[in-house]
């Protein structure tokens, strides 16, 4: 009965013939295509009307050298700040004698004759300095100047590089030399003819040097960054003051018993 339906035969089939037609092509229609036919299909249609496909965005991936690098970089500043909170002073310390390692290095590779070696021992008292004087000193100093001078608007910097550069400068500066002669074994005359000699024009050219340094610590730089910050511009300084420090003996004058 179906087929001859389809097939429009028989008495009234005509109109049942139509009918059964209409229904299959309805029921076809809306018959969803094999997921294999579907999507080419849709897509040619879409061309053939003109139609263009959304573009797909590009992933923006990082090269695998520079993400690791960018890790790494990132954990060790989380791992260092995680030290200066727990132990500051311990961390400035050796943060200050690496710098002074460093620096004593470099000075004596820019010095050194092609025939002398490296003198370990002095970059040794140089390491020691950092780690015993220099990093304990500015922990203590910065905090101090913050705790007196809070605020960080330009005079209120000013008033700390000044202070910086009449109070910490010269006592410190004078305090690394006294200690390098003393571990050389020079005698308070050489000492004091010593610091007579070399400390004025190293006073001098610190205030060439330190005020620009001191001004972006003491504005930018939040008070427990600081001993870093300033170590890290000391490196410059350190490898001039090693030089001075490795100077000769100065000329003791002898009294004259007139």
């Amino acid at each position: 009965m179906s087929i001859n339906l389809l097939r429009g035969g028989g008495g009234g089939g005509g109109q049942g013939a139509a009918v059964a037609r209409r229904l299959l092509l309805r029921h076809l229609t809306r018959s969803p295509a094999p997921e294999s036919l579907s999507r080419p299909f849709v897509r040619s249609r879409l061309f053939s009307n003109g139609l263009k496909e959304s573009p797909v965005a590009p992933s923006l991936s990082v090269p695998s050298s520079r993400a690791s690098s960018t890790t790494t970089r990132n954990a060790f500043v989380t791992w260092y700040l995680g030290r200066i909170e727990a132990r500051p002073v311990l961390t400035k310390s050796l943060t200050a004698g690496a710098i002074f390692v460093a620096a004593d290095i470099s000075s004596q590779m820019i010095t050194l004759e092609s025939s002398d070696s490296l003198d370990l021992i002095r970059t040794i008292r140089m390491a020691s300095y950092g780690m015993v004087l220099s990093g304990p000193s500015l922990h203590l100093w910065f905090n101090f100047v913050a705790r007196i001078i809070p605020k960080r608007d330009l005079i209120s910097t000013l008033k700390k590089l000044f202070i910086g550069q009449t109070v910490y400068g010269p006592i410190m500066t004078s305090i690394f030399f006294s200690s390098n002669a003393a571990a050389q074994g020079e005698t308070s005359a050489e000492i004091y003819a010593r610091l007579k000699r070399d400390l004025i024009p190293t006073l001098k050219s610190g205030l060439i040097y330190w005020p620009f340094c001191d001004f972006i610590t003491f504005k930018f730089i939040p008070v427990r960054l600081q001993p870093l910050v300033s170590n890290s511009f000391s490196f410059l300084w350190t490898i001039y003051i090693t030089y001075m420090a490795s100077l000769e003996k100065a000329i003791v004058e002898e009294k004259s018993n007139d």
